[in-house]
């Protein structure tokens, strides 16, 4: 992940962290037993919640995709690395990574108030 990216995510999460602060009653969480805790979530669990619950990361104006570089995106990496001026698709993914293992495999898009950063990984 880049560090616009990272900024981007601490940006959110500072901005649920003081609407939260002053919302208590919108964090009561079920816990085990069924009875409702007020807890407010960490930054790793505000990310995982934004990757997973549509809902929630609407709420909060963060979206982060992650997906998986088709071969044809591969190979593109794989040949402007090399210099080549055109686009050679003979290759599959395996014989990419092979020939170069630091080719990135995915896609991060991170998304938050319109500001929107790509990162390979």
């Amino acid at each position: 992940m880049s560090k616009e990216q990272q900024k981007l995510l601490n940006e959110a999460y500072k901005n649920y962290s003081k609407k939260m602060m002053y919302h208590p009653v919108e964090n009561w969480l079920d816990d085990e037993n069924d009875e409702k805790t007020y807890r407010q979530l960490s930054q790793e669990e505000f990310i995982n919640k934004c990757k997973t619950d549509l809902e929630f990361s609407e709420i909060w104006r963060l979206t982060i995709e992650e997906r998986e570089l088709s071969l044809e995106e591969l190979n593109i990496l794989y040949n402007k690395r090399r210099g080549v001026g055109e686009i050679d698709t003979k290759y599959t993914i395996s014989t990419v990574v092979a020939k170069d293992p630091t080719i990135p495999r995915k896609l991060i898009t991170i998304t938050y108030n319109d500001t929107k950063i790509e990162s390979y990984e």
